[in-house]
């Protein structure tokens, strides 16, 4: 289906205008995305009833997306996740990065990708993003050149493919990073069913930082038979109370690298959409939305608690920082490839 001619959105603080496009299918599915931070600002679905309905979070404005701090629907780097203190080594050369949550790098730092905007190109049915990350950007070293693919089908999936370059060996993990509620009738996403294909989950301290591995036998981190997010929540989990919630790092099932893998599959009863996602990459980070309480809705109101779950395929958080280290550096004369993909049908 032809995608629809930018429209104005906004600017950056410099004066740069923003702007959007919107992707259809053939059944009537819609997403918006704009060029600042390569932000998936909406995506309208039909629910079993056939009623178009809103599946994604968002804010009022692209003033909002700059001054709020929930990366919602951005994309993700140069680094997802986060990176013990802001500090690793590499190659024996130590780097500082920005320090933008406590103590610790998160997602990219003050001025990641999703704040930056990105140029826009066609490809068929397809939008093209593509952003240069400047030697020394947020800390990390050399450039980077991003491309980003963005194609929505006919069945309902939203197909992101991923392409990376560099002049210097550096540290790099992408992800996407929207925010769901499969029913847009309901304040929250405790009702929503989860299932996640991992035996095993990073533990995490009070700063959300992996302190090992954790199988999830005999814990409220067992989503290997999907079960209700909410009466997860009150499970007496030392790991749940630390988060307030979910917002931790799964091992998915499955070859990394290659053909995406089912990961996870979330559904909701009432509306019986079905979000289903598929990745390339050895992590999954499963977050509730504990912390969306007074994040700008697209009216301007206040989100509550638990309003939307994300699910952000990347590495491991602070990889950069354990054993499998070399398996984030990206290298000059390689190429960094992944594919996500989310598809949402009904049940």
């Amino acid at each position: 289906m032809p995608i629809s001619e930018p429209t104005a959105w906004g600017q950056l603080p410099d004066g740069r205008p923003l702007h959007r496009w919107t992707l259809r299918n053939a059944r009537g599915a819609r997403i918006d995305i704009s060029d600042l931070g390569a932000t998936l600002l909406s995506w309208q679905a039909h629910d079993r009833q056939g009623v178009m309905g809103e599946v994604l979070l968002g804010h009022p404005d692209a003033a909002h997306y700059l001054a709020a701090n929930a990366f919602m629907g951005g994309i993700v780097g140069r680094w997802a996740n986060r990176i013990r203190r802001g500090r690793f080594t590499l190659d024996g050369i130590a780097y500082k990065v920005d320090r933008n949550d406590g103590g610790n790098h998160l997602h990219g730092g003050h001025d990641g990708f999703h704040a930056r905007r990105w140029g826009v190109d066609r490809d068929g049915d397809a939008l093209l993003l593509n952003l240069v990350s400047p030697e020394g950007d947020g800390g990390f070293p050399g450039e980077v050149r991003v491309q980003l693919r963005v194609a929505l089908s006919d069945d309902g999936t939203l197909n992101l493919r991923y392409e990376a370059t560099t002049d210097a060996p550096t540290p790099l993990s992408l992800t996407a990073h929207p925010y769901f509620n499969l029913n847009d009738r309901r304040p929250d996403i405790r009702d929503h069913v989860i299932r996640i294909d991992a035996d095993e989950f990073f533990a995490a301290d009070a700063e959300a930082i992996p302190t090992g591995r954790q199988h999830v036998s005999g814990t409220a981190f067992d989503f290997r038979e999907a079960a209700p997010i909410g009466s997860r929540l009150h499970w007496p989990d030392p790991q749940l109370r630390l988060a307030g919630g979910f917002d931790h790092c799964y091992l998915p099932h499955g070859p990394v690298g290659g053909t995406p893998r089912v990961v996870a599959v979330v559904t909701e009863p009432s509306s019986g959409r079905r979000l289903t996602v598929e990745t390339d990459r050895p992590g999954l980070q499963f977050y509730s939305g504990q912390k969306l309480a007074g994040q700008a809705n697209r009216e301007g109101h206040p989100y509550g608690a638990f309003a939307g779950f994300a699910l952000e395929a990347e590495a491991f958080p602070d990889q950069v920082n354990m054993p499998e280290a070399e398996g984030a550096i990206l290298r000059p004369g390689t190429t960094y490839h992944q594919t996500t993909r989310y598809r949402l049908d009904t049940l």
